[in-house]
């Protein structure tokens, strides 16, 4: 069984997303571990990218404040290593496709293997490409984690099938970005899912208060929440570690 899968059997998880390097890979090293003592189950690290299709302002201007410190990818493999010393928490990797065709897909694998990533998340790789990518993040132990939309109807089941870790379902069409409410219904979703196969199912896009993570865990077996945090973030800089984990506390708490 998948370390990722583990979280999902000790109750709903709470899965924070930051943007490595924002506003620097110090505060990412200082941030995971903390968010994990204020009650994060799994975390998911944005890798900087100039062209993040899938992401809103919030994000996108993240990405760009990482690069203009002198973000790369290696320096986030020597970041991973330190925070393995700190926590063994779960960690995905959210990327695109191009920048690990970029790096080398095995190369990229390999090396998030090594440095010790749980899971792989590629928001613009279709279903139908994952062959891609599968054979090479199984070979090294790392879950390619399949993201549904509330479009994908009648794919849903064919994605879920085949599925490994979780199901990331996307609560909202466009892009990521705190949304006053979700009309998606998210329970159609995970039914479908489950109905595939008995595998957890986590929402993201557009949550950002207790009240939603309390609406959404309802139905759901985790919460993703990306924006809300990489906002405050922004706002508060290298200060940042203890507002963002009081949040987190306030958000793993109220979800049922």
């Amino acid at each position: 069984m998948s370390r990722v899968r583990d979280v999902f059997a000790k109750g709903k998880a709470f899965i924070p997303f930051i943007t490595a390097g924002d506003p620097d890979l110090s505060i990412t090293e200082e941030l995971v571990p903390a968010m994990v003592a204020a009650g994060a189950d799994l975390i998911e690290l944005g890798i900087p990218f100039s062209d993040p299709v899938a992401e809103g302002i919030v994000i996108q201007e993240a990405d760009m404040r990482a690069l203009a410190v002198g973000f790369t990818t290696d320096k986030l493999f020597e970041s991973v290593k330190r925070i393995r010393e700190k926590t063994d928490v779960p960690l995905a990797f959210m990327t695109y496709i191009n920048p690990v065709f970029a790096y080398g897909s095995r190369k990229f694998v390999q090396n998030a293997a090594d440095c010790g990533i749980d899971a792989l998340i590629v928001p613009d790789m279709p279903f139908e490409e994952k062959e891609e990518l599968q054979p090479i993040c199984r070979e090294f132990g790392i879950d390619l984690i399949s993201l549904i939309a509330p479009t994908s109807h009648e794919r849903i089941k064919a994605i879920a099938s085949e599925a490994e870790g979780f199901v990331y379902c996307v609560s909202s069409l466009g892009v990521t970005g705190v949304r006053k409410e979700i009309t998606t219904d998210i329970g159609e979703m995970v039914s479908l899912v489950k109905e595939a196969q008995d595998i957890p199912c986590a929402i993201g896009f557009g949550i950002s208060t207790p009240e939603q993570a309390r609406q959404m865990s309802k139905d759901a077996d985790g919460v993703i929440v990306g924006s809300a945090i990489v906002k405050m973030i922004a706002k508060y800089g290298k200060d940042c570690v203890e507002p963002v984990c009081e949040y987190v506390k306030s958000m793993k708490e109220a979800m049922v």
